[in-house]
């Protein structure tokens, strides 16, 4: 008979270049009492000029998944009168894009609760037609939600009118005092839960929204999963376990993104936590892959790739790096191994993506998909094709 133990290291090894097997799809059980849910508060995401681009990949996330508010239109005057949905992912969201602020609040028949900034410039700095928008926003009585670096609750003129309007600014990227940081103290290897992170060869990458598809599908499947975010789109969508990696002191990245994952395991007794990535490991601008993976110790990777993405998010001058090479990085950096890759399928046909989707598995030696462009059963294979002792019952989380 086996013990609980080697159960867990069962569950644990992963299963490398396995062919996924066949899937099957159940109905997650329905809760059998009624409670009074609260809806969240309406918002309008403010986009403009880079809806649908990586600039705006904080909009781009809203329409595509949110808990937390219940997205009501985009500004973005570029797409001005057409579905979000349709512009980003050719299917209708019924989720319209208007030209201005006005405009937005002119199709409700209250006023929204909140104006969301959607975008996540190089700068992270508002801009002074920006400001225009977050003021006339707070004039109206909406409250303010802003993932940038720039603190708006610290800028005079708009917490005085804020004050003034009685409504609120909240900072994604506001960290809490230092003395209150958590550091490292190794207590994630304590966690049952299988820890998966999903990181990516650039920044905008689409490594959340993989994430969340992922997460989606484990649950459907009846494999308890929880996603930690470590980014202002992902705590914006309403992760409920997470930090802004990059709004905190170096000194303490490990320490509270472990804390947050500890948290995740004692109250939700996950059988899988995911971890949202950052940035990329070979990245020189940014030091949060390392972090996260030192942090949340992963048992395994899944790396999100855009094949036709020819140098790095505004760098120009920087030629993107191979999967192949991002992989060896990730496995040398960490002990863990990479288990699947994830395309990102920016300017490519649909004839590609399945080329590549055919093609790379022979020269990587992993299962490749894509988490938008096909069905999310073939991602969630991916996992089940490394670890197949998660479809064995009962949850990896009670051993």
């Amino acid at each position: 008979m086996e013990t609980k133990s080697e159960t867990v290291d069962t569950i644990r090894r992963p299963v490398r270049g396995a062919q996924a097997p066949p899937m099957t799809h159940s109905e997650p059980k329905q809760a059998t009492s009624i409670t009074q849910v609260t809806a969240p508060p309406s918002a309008v995401v403010y986009c403009e000029g880079n809806f649908a681009q990586i600039d705006g990949k904080t909009a781009n996330g809203l329409v595509r998944h949110s808990q937390a508010y219940r997205i009501l239109s985009v500004i973005d005057s570029t797409y001005s009168g057409q579905d979000s949905g349709t512009v980003l992912d050719n299917a209708m969201n019924h989720i319209p894009i208007f030209a201005d602020l006005d405009a937005a609040v002119a199709d409700e028949v209250t006023i929204p609760d909140t104006l969301i900034y959607g975008m996540a410039p190089s700068t992270g700095r508002l801009s002074p037609s920006d400001r225009g928008v977050v003021l006339n926003a707070i004039a109206l009585g909406m409250n303010i939600v802003s993932g940038l670096h720039e603190y708006l609750s610290d800028d005079v003129e708009i917490a005085a009118a804020a004050s003034g309007q009685n409504v609120t600014i909240r900072d994604i990227r506001k960290p809490k005092p230092s003395k209150d940081m958590r550091l490292f103290d190794g207590s994630v290897a304590g966690v049952k839960a299988l820890r998966i992170a999903v990181l990516g060869t650039d920044c905008a990458i689409g490594k959340r929204t993989t994430a969340t598809v992922l997460a989606r599908a484990l649950n459907a499947k009846g494999i308890k999963t929880v996603l930690v975010g470590t980014g202002q789109t992902g705590l914006m969508q309403g992760a409920k376990y997470g930090i802004a990696m990059d709004a905190v002191p170096p000194q303490f990245c490990c320490g509270e993104l472990e804390g947050a994952i500890v948290a995740a395991s004692d109250a939700e007794k996950p059988d899988i936590i995911l971890i949202e990535g950052q940035g990329a490991l070979s990245h020189p601008a940014f030091c949060t892959s390392a972090f996260i993976l030192r942090g949340s110790q992963p048992d395994a990777v899944i790396l999100q790739h855009a094949p036709k993405r020819a140098h790095r998010c505004d760098f120009p001058s920087m030629p993107m790096p191979t999967a192949l090479s991002e992989i060896a990085l990730i496995e040398a950096f960490a002990d863990t191994k990479v288990i699947g890759v994830t395309l990102n399928h920016e300017a490519m046909t649909d004839a590609e993506i399945s080329e590549t989707i055919t093609a790379q598995p022979q020269k990587l030696g992993l299962p490749v998909t894509d988490a938008l462009a096909r069905p999310a059963a073939h991602l969630l294979a991916m996992v089940v094709a490394a670890y197949p002792g998660l479809t064995q019952r009962p949850s990896m989380a009670a051993i």
